[in-house]
């Protein structure tokens, strides 16, 4: 058993995870810092040492900060209506086309999600703009809570999610992966899913004879450009840190001002400065106005930071601990001996497992869980880390697709007054099954991903 002590600490920090959050129905933040306390145990007499050391490392950690730093931006720009002068902007640009509103939806979706990356959150957001849109385009309320569900968890594959977080903490990623290696890869990851989501709307469209938008909700090009033009900068504002960090350009950067002022502040830091300042300036009609009313919007957002704190220093202290304990050194002969297994099979096998787990856990949830054992089978098969990282990711994501547990099914199902089982079936069709299939294109190197 101490021959393989950290293997049995990281199967007990993934099983109290579970038993945590789909057992006793606790959120996952109490769930992981339960997973924290349990791993520390195994440390034995060092019990108090190793929790004290593996917390200070998740205090300090800069990734707890940044995703603190990116929960506050996405709740400004979304209170200030970015998203929704987007999204009017598509109705406009896509509306009078046959099933422009189920397109609409789902570009819409992945707008929001970009910002917001919470799946039900996604489905009530736009999906209170789009699914009226959808049943007045000749479409089913089955139809339209399908699409909405179906597209809610691409949020969670664009960066700086919660799950691209905490897969990042996990101790079999911290050795192989930092932030920066999978910004870039999690941006083309993201791409590929809302091509995916593209070509199911695409299907259902001509399947189910979706109609273009009635004139009504059609508002004129020039006016919705006129109000919602500068929201489209904030989205690009996120450009000038990843140009000025990644390729020739941040080459470029970096022999400009050098190599130590280049890692004097980490790209995570200016990502959300970048997204924040555009945002400000954008909806600074909108932002609250006095003492009070800002009071009341950290007051609103407050939960939501306590639980990403939670979360993300939860994950950082524990695989200090587990590390700490020799996890690599005892996991190395055990993924060697998957290295006479396929490429595909390993990802097929990988892909399902995590697909299932997600049914019943939130994608934040299924990458406690087994993200990190996941991204570890698939490296060991000689998948390339940044591969690994990206196809753990999207299969995770398919928790807004996955029934009976997809809440964002249910938020949507809602929404267009429909019966939320009838949705079972083609959201499976349309978005689960094709969710499966691109994360294993992405483990095999064809989806390809930087």
């Amino acid at each position: 058993m101490s021959d393989y002590i950290a293997v049995i600490a990281l199967a007990a920090f993934i099983g109290t995870i579970v038993v945590w959050n789909v057992l006793l129905k606790r959120n996952i933040g109490e769930s992981m810092f339960a997973g924290f306390i349990v791993s520390a145990l195994f440390a034995g007499a060092d019990f108090f040492p190793a929790l004290w050391t593996g917390l200070l490392d998740g205090l300090m950690n800069e990734v707890t900060y940044a995703a603190l730093a990116f929960v506050i931006v996405g709740e400004l720009l979304v209170r200030v209506g970015v998203v929704q002068r987007i999204v009017d902007v598509l109705s406009s640009m896509i509306g009078r086309f046959r099933g422009g509103s189920v397109y609409a939806a789902t570009l819409g979706s992945a707008l929001f999600g970009a910002v917001a990356h919470n799946g039900a959150a996604t489905a009530a957001t736009v999906g209170s703009i789009t699914i009226p849109w959808i049943k007045r385009s000749n479409a089913s309320g089955e139809t339209a809570a399908t699409v909405l569900g179906g597209n809610a968890g691409i949020g969670a594959v664009f960066p700086f999610s919660g799950a691209f977080f905490l897969l990042l903490a996990f101790p079999t990623v911290v050795g192989d992966l930092t932030s920066n290696d999978v910004i870039l890869t999690m941006f083309v990851a993201a791409l590929w899913f809302l091509a995916s989501r593209v070509i199911a709307a695409y299907v259902m469209i001509r399947r189910r004879g979706v109609g273009a938008m009635n004139p009504e909700d059609v508002q004129p090009l020039r006016r919705t450009a006129k109000a919602g033009w500068s929201s489209f900068i904030v989205l690009l504002a996120i450009a000038v840190p990843i140009l000025a960090t990644n390729g020739a350009t941040g080459e470029a950067v970096t022999a400009r001002i050098g190599p130590e002022a280049a890692d004097t502040i980490p790209v995570l830091f200016w990502l959300p400065v970048a997204m924040l300042i555009p945002g400000l300036i954008v909806g600074r009609r909108l932002l609250p106005k006095t003492t009070r009313a800002w009071w009341d919007f950290l007051g609103d957002v407050s939960p939501k930071l306590g639980l990403v704190a939670v979360t993300m220093i939860a994950a950082f202290s524990a695989s200090e601990v587990i590390s700490n304990l020799g996890l690599g050194e005892q996991l190395a002969p055990l993924l060697e001996q998957l290295g006479g297994v396929p490429t595909v099979v390993a990802a097929l096998v990988v892909g399902a497992l995590i697909i299932v787990i997600a049914g019943p856990l939130s994608t934040t949830g299924t990458i406690a869980a087994v993200g990190g054992v996941g991204y570890a089978a698939l490296t060991a098969v000689g998948v390339a880390p940044a591969a690994a990282f990206a196809a753990v990711l999207v299969w995770a994501a398919s928790e807004s697709a996955s029934p009976p547990g997809a809440a964002p099914l249910y938020v949507a199902a809602g929404i267009a007054d429909v019966n939320p089982v009838k949705t079972f079936k083609p959201v499976i069709a349309y978005y689960l099954i094709p969710t499966f299939v691109l994360g294993v294109l992405m483990a095999v190197g064809i989806a390809w991903v930087p």
